[in-house]
């Protein structure tokens, strides 16, 4: 309990977006350090204040209206679409912002969170956009009265010509790669709200719902009872740990605090040693089948390995059905190893498998299943440290084989 807590507040404190959770009155009740830098306050200047001493005067008046119309209706929603949003520093200067709602009950009362960012840097690149544009039209522009004035000069005109569409061309295609980066970094948060909301909204329940019910059974017979609230919340707990685990990875990777140290590893008892382990996940009737053949000594990072094949053994767990089993297979020689993990679980629909190592992606036949959508693209980003390559098999229904390949003959000097 106390580890997941640990991570909980790692994960509010440490977020790079600014996070502000209300009461259904709109008073702020919990602001993370992002939130308090990006508007300039001392937490305890915040704390107990309406979110509206974040807006700017000129449109405080209607926010008050907006939000207490929400709070009526409460969805899940990026806010300002087809305008521009302002936010108001404690200094009084307004900024550009991107905010995202969230929304959970707690004891019969509503609680908004929002996700605020800080877009004056990308307001900037779209102005300097424009400017840009503006100026490639004033190129253009040039280049045809050039031409009208330089009939004679065909050959000079069409050097001039090639050149000013060549930089034009550069600068399409430079404008173009810039917005379809902010169209996939939207989409990415975009994903990654609507999975948090699930994904914590879900757990964070079943463990409210089990605390209050563990409080009516107090005889001595309600024992069994106790026990099965126990166990519901143990398993929202684990389920909470797992996300965050998922989370602190793929900030570690990000950062660079990440990187491969290899060592002498026996492959096969790696391999062993980690189903073992992983036994008390299974479900009723399955089982691990596992053969290897070739050389047993190979050189990798056997922490990278063992993490690789943790995510994915654990989903072919999940996405497996009752009494099926779980096979691996494993060969190695002089250069290289090559893993497989193989299931008979519910596959993957054609469409989704070029997306599955992208992070917080998730099948359209998975939305039931808990997840975060993290587990292939971490997968994706261990075998970049160790130089490997992965590869997928699928087939909905069937089942999936997922394997990669790694280099054993490095030896860390």
């Amino acid at each position: 309990m106390q580890v997941d807590a640990t991570h909980m507040t790692s994960l509010f404190e440490n977020a790079t977006e600014g996070i502000i959770l209300t009461n259904e009155e709109g008073k702020i009740i919990l602001v993370n350090p992002a939130a308090v830098k990006t508007f300039g306050y001392e937490t305890s200047e915040l704390i107990g204040k309406t979110v509206d001493v974040l807006i700017p005067d000129h449109v405080r008046p209607k926010h008050e209206n907006l939000r207490k119309e929400f709070y009526k209706s409460p969805q899940n929603r990026i806010m300002g679409h087809g305008r521009d949003l302002y936010a108001r520093k404690k200094d009084g200067s307004n900024f550009p912002v991107e905010v995202s709602l969230s929304h959970y009950q707690r004891d019969n009362e509503l609680y908004v969170i929002a996700f605020i960012i800080d877009i004056t840097f990308r307001k900037q690149i779209e102005a300097n956009m424009v400017r840009q544009q503006k100026e490639l039209e004033k190129v253009t522009s040039d280049i045809r009265k050039l031409n009208m004035g330089l009939e004679a000069k065909v050959e000079e005109r069409t050097v001039i010509l090639k050149e000013a569409l060549m930089k034009l061309e550069q600068s399409q295609k430079e404008l173009s790669e810039a917005l379809d980066k902010e169209r996939e970094l939207h989409e990415i948060k975009s994903r990654f709200v609507s999975m948090a909301s699930h994904e914590f909204r879900t757990p964070l329940s079943t463990v409210l719902s089990s605390a209050s019910l563990l409080a009516k059974y107090t005889g001595v017979d309600d024992q069994e009872k106790r026990n099965k609230h126990i166990n519901r919340i143990k398993e929202s707990v684990k389920h909470l740990n797992d996300i965050l685990e998922d989370f602190l990875s793929l900030g570690k990777l990000d950062e660079g605090k990440v990187v491969a140290h290899y060592s002498e590893c026996n492959l096969q008892e790696l391999i062993h040693e980690t189903t073992e382990e992983m036994k008390g996940l299974l479900k009723n009737g399955q089982e691990f089948i596992y053969e290897h053949t070739g050389n047993t000594i190979v050189h990798t990072d056997k922490k990278l390995l063992k993490n690789i094949l943790i995510n994915l053994i654990t989903n072919a767990i999940k996405f497996s059905n009752e009494d099926s089993a779980i096979t691996i297979n494993s060969t190695a020689n002089s250069e290289k190893a090559e893993i497989s993990v193989i299931d008979k679980g519910i596959g993957i629909p054609p469409a989704d498998q070029e997306h599955l190592f992208s992070s917080f992606f998730r099948g359209k036949n998975a939305t039931n299943i808990q997840g975060t959508g993290l587990g292939l693209h971490i997968v994706k980003r261990y075998l970049d440290l160790l130089n490997g390559e992965v590869y997928l098999q699928s087939k909905l229904n069937e089942g999936t084989n997922i394997s990669f390949i790694i280099p054993v003959n490095h030896i860390e000097q």
